[in-house]
């Protein structure tokens, strides 16, 4: 199977690459550009020393994969390519794994490439003869945590594309969620009594930042499982050909 995931991990890439516009190759020279030239000229050291990067880092990925996902399921629908796939040779797990792999792949490399165009950005600019790097648990939390925000992406992104009549419905649904989950806690926070909040501040600067990147990894990675089997769950060739 896991040779006919790279099949459908292949095409989809292939598909992704050949698009025009905000989703093709300029489009990906744009992100790396924003990401890894103007954002650490503005910021500054706080780019490889703040540990709000993780944040930033984990959230990054949802909002690229986003924007090929949703194209998954919902738009070989509308360019009636879906049946032709379904018809394949491919198992239901092989399409399903290949296209949330691929949409993971893509989320991911280009925030690596970001994160790496953006540390030589800040060093040439900010370093000043001293060669700035991210603490080890920072980096490396970076890379998992941005890894599995890029497949919880991509796992939500399948689910709601198998059942959209087409991709800019899933689009606009996946961006909402994202918008819910990003603005949910930022105001529920500001919501609470000052002295919840003194205690949750206080909680947060207590732990160090190897606590804090094992609990998000932990939650990340039940996200992930969740979505996924649920994906599976709902993926129902026949249904699919019918719709």
């Amino acid at each position: 199977m896991i040779a006919d995931i790279g099949v459908v991990i292949w095409k989809e890439w292939k598909e992704i690459l050949s698009w025009e516009g905000s989703r093709g190759k300029v489009g990906i020279l744009i992100v790396v550009g924003l990401l890894g030239i103007f954002l650490p000229l503005q910021m500054g050291r706080a780019w490889v020393e703040s540990p709000m990067m993780l944040a930033y880092w984990t959230w990054v990925p949802l909002f690229l994969v986003t924007s090929v996902v949703a194209d998954s399921f919902a738009g070989e629908r509308e360019r009636h390519t879906l049946e032709t796939l379904l018809a394949s040779r491919l198992s239901d797990r092989a399409i399903l794994f290949g296209k949330v792999g691929a949409a993971v792949g893509y989320g991911a490399s280009i925030t690596w490439l970001s994160l790496l165009v953006g540390l030589v950005t800040t060093n040439l600019a900010h370093g000043k003869g001293k060669l700035l790097l991210y603490p080890v648990t920072m980096g490396l939390g970076i890379v998992g945590l941005s890894l599995l925000g890029a497949g919880l992406a991509a796992s939500a992104g399948c689910l709601v594309s198998l059942r959209a009549a087409t991709a800019r419905q899933a689009q606009q649904t996946l961006s909402i969620a994202i918008m819910v989950l990003l603005f949910v806690p930022t105001f529920g926070t500001r919501a609470l009594p000052e002295e919840w909040k003194a205690r949750l501040l206080e909680t947060f600067m207590a732990m160090d930042i190897t606590g804090l990147v094992v609990i998000a990894v932990v939650i990340l990675t039940v996200l992930n499982v969740g979505l996924l089997v649920v994906a599976m769950t709902r993926f129902r060739r026949a249904q699919l050909i019918l719709q």
